[in-house]
């Protein structure tokens, strides 16, 4: 049996300061997020490497390779990255499943990098074809130290899933290099994006080699003392104007922050320096209290793709974008691994299924950059509008490949260990299992979740000893119910858990029910955007209005919630997959004809109108149209 965690994207030291340790069987084979990974083996993976060959990442590693000529292919100089990215979901999904071609394709990869690589471990295509002996001069922009730790993530992956040397020697070249050139006596300088810090961190624990630990805690050490400059957006763009220690708030660049926050926790988890768990914490209760959506989405800005302040949450223009998601997800889990405390797991349950799958479309072959929460009545799509049509690949491509790396890795999410017992934490039909007290246990989870929040678990390995099975309880389920082997018993709520410890036998079964009421939410009264509306959940799942399910001649623009009317659930099976549908009674308020002033009295009619309420994470999948996630109330 596994129990040393393996194939996961964490793998902790023997002395990390964790309170919880990822499972090690973590084997998702069935319901919701198995069709995901389904998908993503299937269209998504195999896509990404057409769209790397299409789009010219492929071609960049070639032509610094020396082995093809011509221009550089794009305007951006991290182009590198996305071909990372892939090879980590590549790697990850043949740690799933043996795929011959899935391989070849890796292999190629793998090979034109050791080409391209250069005698002193540099790699990045961009400024070795187009500035040729200009290593780490552009650190603002040029993201040298971003697109290292992606090739660090991948070689890891690669090591763990395949068990082949290739891919990490290559990565330890680079990692050598970075070594060798940056800290205080030195080069004392930053990349623009963090992300290195991660990577280092996972470099340690794969090599045991504790130089890339001493350098992932420079990097995190340095930052907010103004190495990377000012910029057109200033320092709090990159989270270089505090140190992250003394960090009051979360700012700037959203995907840049919690990238950061993800690479202290994990040196923190090394180290075990309470001062970066209490700075990570504080900045957590900022972003999640008064800057993040509903959805679970981060970042505000368009121009800037940065946090707001604080309750500036617009909902037809946020932001939201779908690396923010991922990262949050990164950052959610080992918070959790951290501290134990289900409050991170609840965020990222919550993320997982509105505003990360909300990025991707259901056959997989469409994305989302970004993720608002409205789009208003007559907004056909501009060009390149990639927060309402769904795209193959974008220009700056960093969150399908992205996207690919995490449905990958999805089941290491699951379950976690203790020392004592074993502890689901997110709710998926597999296998999963680690060490407790006393030797390793194994269990199987059936649920049909989230559309239903029965959850059965039966155990298949335990030792022979009593040992606790902890099931989070989320934080949206009011009245749990518990059984076990067939009799009911008091579902026993302490800080998110309920516990069952007791001497478990081969074939025991537990079955705890959430109940996912169909609940009106209302947003903070300081959240401009959406006062006096509300947002449609159940279970884990936010919904929306979206055109194309309403009848026909009416604008979401001018439509009301009864907040008198009832709210009632409707299985689909044959929409959007496979959805459970909410219906209720609406307002439908023309407005009066206000000339050539859009200002004025109030509506003119108003009649009632039946509406119904997609899960939010399958809009965009069929005709253009307007869509909302906060509905005002008739009669405010």
């Amino acid at each position: 049996m596994l129990d040393d965690q393996s194939l996961g994207p964490i793998r902790l030291s023997s002395s990390a300061h964790a309170a919880l340790r990822p499972a090690g069987i973590a084997r998702i084979d069935g319901g919701f997020w198995s069709e995901r990974q389904r998908i993503n083996a299937a269209a998504m993976i195999p896509g990404g490497f057409a769209q790397l060959e299409q789009a010219g990442n492929l071609e960049n590693l070639r032509l610094a390779a020396g082995t093809a000529s011509g221009p550089y292919h794009g305007d951006l100089p991290f182009l590198d990255t996305d071909v990372y990215k892939w090879l980590e979901a590549a790697s990850w999904q043949l740690a799933r499943e043996n795929d011959p071609l899935l391989t070849k394709r890796v292999v190629e990869a793998i090979e034109l990098l050791s080409a391209a690589q250069e005698p002193d471990g540099y790699l990045e295509s961009y400024f070795q074809v187009t500035r040729p002996g200009e290593q780490f001069v552009d650190l603002k922009w040029g993201h040298e130290l971003y697109c290292a730790g992606h090739l660090i993530q991948a070689a890891v992956a690669h090591s763990r899933a395949t068990g082949r040397p290739e891919l990490l020697q290559i990565a330890r070249r680079v990692a050598d290099h970075l070594v060798a050139t940056f800290g205080v006596d030195r080069k004392d300088a930053l990349d623009g994006h963090p992300g290195v810090e991660t990577a280092l961190v996972e470099l340690y624990r794969e090599t045991a080699d504790e130089r890339y630990l001493r350098l992932a805690e420079y990097f995190i050490d340095r930052r907010g003392h103004g190495l990377v400059g000012d910029g057109k957006f200033g320092r709090e763009y990159w989270q270089d104007h505090t140190p992250l220690r003394e960090a009051q708030f979360a700012t700037g660049h959203s995907v840049r922050q919690l990238y950061l926050l993800t690479g202290a926790i994990d040196v923190y988890l090394e180290n075990g320096d309470e001062t970066l768990l209490t700075a990570v914490v504080r900045l957590w209760e900022d972003m999640v209290a008064t800057k993040t959506y509903i959805t679970g989405g981060m970042g505000s800005h368009h121009t800037d793709e940065s946090f707001g302040e604080p309750y500036e949450l617009p909902n037809d223009r946020a932001y939201c974008e779908t690396c923010a998601a991922i990262a949050s997800v990164m950052l959610n889990w080992r918070l959790l691994l951290a501290t134990g405390d289900t409050r991170y797991a609840d965020l990222a349950e919550r993320t997982l299924y509105n505003g990360f799958l909300s990025g991707i479309s259901l056959d997989g072959t469409g994305y989302l950059y970004i993720n608002p929460l409205q789009v208003r009545d007559g907004h056909g799509g501009r060009p390149g509008d990639h927060g309402v049509i769904r795209a193959p690949w974008f220009r700056c491509a960093c969150c399908p490949p992205n996207v690919m790396r995490l449905l990958a890795t999805l089941q290491h999410y699951v379950a976690a260990t203790d020392g004592f017992g074993l502890r689901i934490h997110q709710y998926a039909s597999g296998e999963f299992g680690g060490m407790v007290a006393g030797g390793s246990a194994a269990v199987r989870v059936s649920t049909e979740y989230p559309w239903h929040g029965r959850i059965e678990v039966a155990v298949t390995a335990t030792p022979g000893n009593s040992w606790p099975l902890s099931l989070r309880v989320p934080d949206w389920s009011g009245a749990p119910t518990l059984q076990v082997n067939g009799e009911s018993q008091p579902a026993d709520v302490r800080a998110g858990w309920v516990h069952i410890d007791r001497s478990w036998r081969v074939g025991d079964r537990v079955v705890l029910d959430v109940d996912m009421p169909v609940r009106p939410s209302t947003p903070h009264p300081r959240v401009d955007a959406a006062r006096g509306c509300v947002a449609i959940e159940r279970g884990p799942l936010l919904y929306c209005l979206e055109q194309t399910d309403q009848p026909a001649g009416i604008r979401l623009d001018d439509v009301a919630i009864d907040p008198a009317a009832a709210l009632s659930t409707e299985d689909r099976p044959d929409l959007l997959g496979g959805v459970t549908t909410i219906r209720t009674t609406g307002v439908l308020a023309e407005p009066a004809d206000q000339g050539w002033w859009p200002y004025g009295t109030a509506r003119s009619d108003t009649r009632p109108v039946e509406l119904t309420a997609v899960p939010y994470y399958a809009w965009a999948n069929r005709a253009r149209g307007s869509m909302r996630v906060w509905i005002p109330l008739a009669g405010t």
